[in-house]
């Protein structure tokens, strides 16, 4: 998976490109852990090139979510593959995390 994060003024937007699971879940919570230190997070997760995730992955956006929203920020997934969207329906993930 690559990941590409960038500032747009007080938004962060990562973009993720490939299939998140165990091979590359370690190195994803190394990349978004900055984020999960901002004061004010607003993170968009453009989801146009992500072909899968795993449970592992799911765990992360969870991680993730938790970390955002105790700080009062915002977590939205967008341009999210039906593949993927189906996983985040089936598990409740869905209801959980916003997705666009």
């Amino acid at each position: 998976m690559e990941i590409s994060i960038n500032k747009q003024g007080d938004k962060t937007i990562v973009t993720l490109n490939g299939r998140l699971d165990t091979t590359n879940a370690a190195q994803f919570q190394n990349d978004i852990t900055p984020l999960m230190e901002d004061a004010n997070p607003d993170i968009e997760m453009d989801c146009t090139n992500m072909e899968y995730t795993s449970s592992q992955g799911l765990r992360m956006f969870l991680m993730l979510q938790k970390s955002v929203s105790s700080k009062g920020g915002k977590l939205v997934m967008v341009n999210m593959r039906p593949a993927v969207r189906e996983v985040f329906d089936i598990t409740g993930f869905s209801k959980i995390i916003k997705i666009e």
